[in-house]
């Protein structure tokens, strides 16, 4: 026998290297100590390598210990649904370059936005160039399809020419037939990028994200960030980005803008402008214009430089993940409720879990899930969907309006400390709940 075990009567022992005994168990203990540290009265749903050691604290030992724990957590259902989502990625990242200005473009839409601005537009369409990283902005009340051709018209087309490919996500008022006849009249290549892949169309996504933070940073009344929309676009569009090294006004331009500032008190520049006279400023101004391309080639190289770094960084994460035909997945689906109360509404979402195949392996990890019986995909409400429904209803009346919320008897309690405790049943005669889509 081993040195570090030894026999007391019936009852193996291995000693640690701290010293502490440690009692052997057969599989069939191992399994039941397995189930009630980790879904037991007590247990925590711990990972394998925290299982193993709370194991060992308590004073037991098996010679696979680690590997049945982790096997053991990977297959608990419950950790399975809610434990967190693996963000790593498992594919080397795939760079899309645009060969020269105006060539490419991505668009999307931000909105609906709250509150509607004064005119009544609560949405904004954007459009940026993925070269120069120009961006082209408008608002509207709403955005429909021929909204959409007619801006491609009027704010791409007719200033900047025709583009070799657009780039936009997968909504109904981006794809369409209006949306087919303009491509193929203009001979423009239509790309998708898929609604659980938003950072395929990146370069558009981090611009609504930039234009977003500056006009919530310059409105007012919260009201007239449509008139702050094209100061925004000026500020995004004279400011250096870190992909071109250049601002997008210089590389569309060939020159920098001249800034309120620079007229108020003026700049070197602006003091050397003032002294030339026609035909010099003419003759500089041609100079600029003949040296653009070097530097869009300047950018060009410089973003290479970036992408690369990106890459790199991007890469040494990757962990590789692969589905095969018959593999049990999890879809999460996400239910948008509409909730009605009184002359209030508000739209939130809830999640709802459900297990699926995964039927058919395509590239880039991508996979075409069945279900079980191979149906239809549909979401069923269960007691503890319909819990759900009921938790989100309390924090939305809470965050809607500013009340305490809370939950007596199985009927919706509203508590306002300026008015009686006000009850509203649960048989939905004030409050009413619409389940107004499911994005899956």
């Amino acid at each position: 026998m081993d040195a570090g075990y030894f026999l007391d009567g019936e009852i193996m022992y291995r000693r640690s290297n701290d010293q502490m005994l440690l009692r052997c168990l057969n599989t069939s203990e191992a399994r039941s100590i397995i189930e009630e540290v980790h879904s037991g009265i007590y247990g925590t749903h711990a990972n394998g390598l925290s299982m193993a050691r709370k194991i060992m604290r308590y004073g037991y030992y098996w010679v696979t210990m680690h590997t049945d724990c982790i096997d053991y957590a990977r297959k608990c259902h419950k950790c399975q649904i809610y434990a967190d989502k693996i963000h790593v990625p498992p594919s080397p990242l795939h760079i899309m370059t645009a060969p020269w200005p105006f060539s490419m473009w991505g668009i999307d839409v931000i909105g609906a936005i709250t509150p509607k601005a004064s005119n009544g537009h609560c949405f904004i369409l954007v459009a940026i160039d993925y070269f120069t990283k120009w961006v082209e902005a408008a608002s509207y009340a709403n955005i429909k399809r021929f909204t959409v051709c007619k801006f491609i018209k009027k704010e791409i087309v007719c200033r900047y020419g025709l583009p070799e490919r657009i780039i936009t996500d997968d909504a109904l008022n981006l794809n369409n037939k209006m949306m087919t006849e303009l491509c193929a009249q203009f001979k423009i290549k239509h790309a998708n990028s898929v609604s659980y892949r938003p950072k395929m169309n990146g370069a558009v996504e981090a611009a609504n994200k930039n234009i977003k933070r500056i006009i919530t940073k310059t409105t007012e009344t919260y009201k007239d960030w449509h008139e702050k929309l094209p100061f925004a676009l000026y500020a995004y569009r004279t400011t250096v980005r870190t992909s071109t090294g250049a601002t997008p006004f210089s590389l569309v331009y060939g020159m920098e803008a001249v800034l309120p500032i620079e007229v108020e008190i003026p700049s070197l520049r602006i003091l050397r402008e003032t002294k030339l006279d026609e035909s010099e400023w003419i003759q500089a101004r041609v100079d600029q214009l003949n040296l653009v391309e070097e530097k869009r080639l300047k950018a060009i190289c410089h973003g290479q430089i970036y992408q690369k770094r990106m890459m790199k960084y991007h890469d040494k994460k990757v962990h590789p993940r692969e589905f095969q035909e018959d593999d049990i997945v999890l879809k999460q689906s996400c239910l948008y409720i509409k909730i009605s109360v009184g002359n209030g509404c508000l739209i939130g979402k809830g999640l709802h879990h459900d297990e699926f195949i995964a039927s058919v392996k395509i590239v880039y990890a991508s996979v075409k899930i069945v279900t079980r019986d191979a149906t239809d995909n549909k979401v069923e409400f269960d007691k503890s969907t319909h819990q759900l429904l009921q938790s989100i209803i309390i924090q939305f009346l809470h965050i809607c309006f500013q009340k305490y919320a809370k939950t007596i008897k199985g009927n919706f309690c509203i508590i306002d400390p300026r008015e009686k405790r006000q009850d509203i049943d649960t048989t939905m005669e004030h409050v009413s709940i619409q389940i107004i889509g499911v994005w899956f």
